[in-house]
């Protein structure tokens, strides 16, 4: 899978972001990721979203269905959903291209001193995963990364890559805190994570790919920058031990089945379905 990351800011003017999605995405990528938000920026903190808030049919995923086709691509970007509560709009990924989906952010930023639920709902526990270039891709949003419990359910629902794109707030620590998330969530699921941030000064930037075992196989600074990698399957077949602790894990949480890991892709010769270890 050839898949772009695109640390952009959000501008506070909704048509200039959908005006730059089309000169923003690259072409000859499988997947093409932009940050949280980016149909239209936070603003200040605890601003009203609720007024810049479409439907998933609305402007701004019309765009981003249309530039996908076009690019003949995939394309996910984050933009504030309309709710059943018009106050407080869903924080939403949609995904637009060879797979069409839209997660709803599960886990709202209630921390370091920001109260995100005061203007947003959060999204219902459905972790989603979707295809895309022959990868299973998991989603998740920003504050979703320092939740492990979420990536191991999308990694049960049988992903491979977990898509991270994030409005990553700066401060004392937090680049360190992004880099060391990306990386445990890798090693502990043995699956890629692609993590997209808006750059600073505002946000952390830092966008990277991580693969299975941890190394950082490129990785943005602070500023505007366009990312590319290739995910090779063979990186995901060769971690047989990995697999192993997958299995384990399983075990220790009383799950009897290892048939959503694909043991066809890891190593059907040393694991099947009957092999995972029972509680």
């Amino acid at each position: 899978m050839r898949i772009a990351l695109v640390q952009q800011a959000a501008d506070l003017d909704p048509d200039v972001n959908r005006a730059r999605l089309a000169d923003l995405t690259p072409p000859d990528s499988d997947l093409v990721v932009f940050p949280e938000a980016f149909a239209r920026d936070f603003g200040e903190a605890g601003s009203d979203v609720a007024p810049y808030a479409e439907p998933v049919d609305g402007p701004f995923a019309t765009e981003v269905a249309r530039v996908a086709a076009e690019r003949g691509t995939t394309v996910v970007a984050g933009m504030f959903e309309a709710g059943p509560d018009p106050e407080r709009p869903f924080n939403t990924l949609v995904v637009r291209g060879a797979a069409a989906a839209d997660y709803r952010k599960i886990h709202l930023y209630d921390s370091f001193g920001y109260r995100e639920s005061d203007r947003l709902t959060a999204g219902p526990l459905e972790p989603l995963v979707v295809e895309v270039a022959g990868f299973a891709v998991g989603l998740m949003t920003c504050y979703d990364l320092r939740f492990p419990e979420l990536a191991r359910a999308l990694v049960d629902r049988g992903a491979e890559l977990l898509v991270v794109p994030a409005a990553w707030v700066a401060g004392p620590r937090k680049v360190e805190h992004w880099r060391t998330l990306v990386r445990a969530r890798a090693i502990e699921n043995t699956v890629f994570v692609a993590a997209v941030g808006q750059p600073g000064p505002r946000y952390s930037g830092h966008s990277l790919v991580v693969d299975p075992l941890g190394d950082v196989l490129v990785e943005a600074a602070d500023g505007d920058e366009v990312l590319a990698a290739t995910l090779e399957r063979a990186v995901l077949v060769g971690h047989d031990r990995q697999w192993d602790l997958l299995c384990d894990a399983r075990a220790a949480n009383r799950v009897s089945s290892c048939s959503v890991f694909h043991p066809a892709q890891r190593n059907p010769s040393k694991h099947s379905e009957g092999d995972c270890p029972r509680p």
